[in-house]
């Protein structure tokens, strides 16, 4: 272990964490200190917990949102039990090893609510670029865009904030570009550092941070709030921020580890570490927090290999928050929203898009819904929507099937292939009317290929046998699916008798053949050797 690369490493995810604990919580309506202090606790509570060893968690812009909203709904006391219960439900979770269970979403799922998050993100944060306040939902964000341009030209002041946070954007965009090792420094903390400089100017007069005692700002929930869980709503928002912390915290543990190639992160134990750390959040009534890509990447990047840096990185946001809390009301609120809009176009990621159209068009479809869901209506809605979208799709190429019906000599014959379901009943529907109503004396039904039916489809298929034989005027031939406890074939019928004429076999299994007179009926399934 190389102690100094971790020291040098914690500070450059310290650099990364501030601006956006920062912002975080101003875009969720809650406090700045409460950013900084769900930062520390994922620095020094969850940085020193096993599971994953390189990934930093803190406040994650995903669940802006999603926090603003609670906060709106229930205020902003309420906001540390919801935190705390869901905490402890993570705690739960990891305990009885469901850790693994969120790698198995579908990742057009994931993608989809990803960008349903971005997307609401880059309009509200629109607003606060330019020193006004966010309207409301995301399609009022969205349709108001128009007269927050108007609004903005007509006002100086507004004109400087919006320039600094549009150019906080740009340079984000840009600041990889920059040569080595220009480029090795935050783009965020150089934005910031810029705004702060025009701020400071005579005759700006821009919205800054307004930071106030960290300690004073902690609200350690009492029994009303404690009360409040028994409101059904709240119990909802509680399960929403489960579900989307321990997603969005276990993915990125994936994504970290295909950046390195040291240990592999232990999914259920990382969620226990997820679920401490918010379980402490809620106590002291800060903000959630999950694992986060952009600042578990730079710990990677800065050649960080053990868990030191990012433990570290905590005590250098609580040293700053304590020692340093003049600096931070220096700091302009159209930069930190700056910062937002372009985690809010990586977290859209539209280029996934396209691509995704052209890997798999179903998914794509599975991708856009669960992200329109979201912005229409509201995160937890979305993503159960999509869930649900991806086993639909799931269920429907399980069920290929192949209905094919031709008409030779005196037979009308279907054959069917691959998995029967209920979902291809309509198909299967039509093409039983379809070798009915040829009108043939004999009918063949070879299922033989089929690999799996389900009970709808072969009460399908009994029902219009036993209809076809009740008309005393067709002679139906039924082959079953060949699966292992196919029974063997008819016997050989006697000197001068007709095939299988007169012949009645006990019944198989799950297969039988026998035929009445005058219009027999064969039903048989054939064994591996008949083949």
């Amino acid at each position: 272990m190389d102690l100094a690369t971790e020291i040098t490493a914690s500070f450059v995810v310290f650099l990364v964490a501030l601006p956006l604990c920062i912002g975080v919580a101003v875009a969720s309506s809650a406090p700045p200190e409460l950013g900084i202090i769900s930062g520390v606790v994922g620095g020094l509570v969850v940085g020193m917990a096993r599971g994953s060893t390189l990934q930093v968690s803190g406040p994650a812009a995903g669940l802006a949102a999603l926090v603003a909203e609670a906060v709106l709904e229930h205020g902003l006391a309420t906001l540390g039990v919801i935190v705390l219960a869901s905490g402890v439900l993570q705690i739960g979770l990891g305990l009885i090893r469901l850790g693994r269970m969120f790698q198995a979403i579908s990742i057009a799922v994931v993608q989809g609510m990803l960008a349903g998050i971005g997307l609401p993100l880059m309009f509200s944060q629109a607003y606060p670029m330019a020193d006004a306040k966010a309207i409301g939902v995301p399609i009022e964000n969205m349709l108001g865009i128009p007269g927050l341009i108007a609004s903005t030209l007509a006002d100086p002041q507004k004109m400087i904030a919006a320039a600094l946070g549009i150019g906080t954007v740009v340079l984000s965009f840009l600041w990889k570009k920059m040569p080595a090792p220009v480029n090795k420094v935050p783009a965020a903390l150089v934005a910031v550092a810029g705004g702060m400089a025009v701020a400071s100017l005579p005759g700006v007069n821009i919205n800054t941070l307004q930071v106030g005692n960290l300690l004073a700002s902690v609200q350690v929930p009492g029994p009303s709030q404690f009360a409040m869980l028994a409101n059904g709503a709240v119990l909802s928002t509680v399960l929403t921020f489960t579900i989307i912390a321990s997603a969005e915290s276990l993915f990125t543990a994936a994504a970290v580890d295909r950046m390195h190639t040291g240990a592999r992160t232990r999914y259920n134990s990382e969620l226990i570490a997820q679920g401490a750390g918010n379980t402490i959040c809620g106590l002291l009534g800060a903000l959630p927090m999950t694992a986060v890509v952009a600042r578990s990447s730079a710990n990677v990047q800065a050649g960080a290999k053990t868990r030191i840096s990012r433990t570290l990185h905590g005590l250098w946001l609580l040293a700053f928050a304590v020692l340093l809390p003049g600096v931070l009301a220096l700091i302009p609120i159209s930069v930190l929203a700056g910062v937002l809009v372009h985690s809010g176009w990586k977290l859209f990621a539209p280029a996934e898009f396209p691509k995704m159209w052209r890997q798999d068009r179903g998914e794509f479809a599975v991708m856009t819904l669960t992200t329109v869901v979201i912005v229409a209506t509201a995160l937890l809605e979305g993503v159960l929507v999509g869930l649900a979208a991806g086993i639909v799709l799931a269920a429907l190429r399980m069920s290929q099937t192949s209905v094919r019906t031709e008409v030779a000599d005196d037979t009308a014959k279907l054959v069917m292939a691959g998995n029967a379901t209920f979902l291809r009943l309509p198909k299967l529907i039509d093409a039983l009317e379809e070798v009915a109503s040829a009108g043939m004396p004999r009918i063949r039904l070879d299922l033989t290929a089929v690999t799996h039916w389900d009970h709808a489809c072969r009460n399908q298929i009994d029902e219009f046998v036993a209809q076809q034989r009740g008309t005393g005027e067709v002679r139906v031939e039924l082959l079953r699916p060949n699966t292992p406890d196919a029974p063997a074939p008819p016997p050989t019928p006697a000197a001068g008798q007709e095939p299988w004429a007169d012949q009645e076999a006990t019944p198989g299994p799950t297969a039988q053949w026998f035929y009445l007179d005058p219009t027999p009926v064969e039903e048989y399934r054939p064994s591996a050797r008949m083949r």
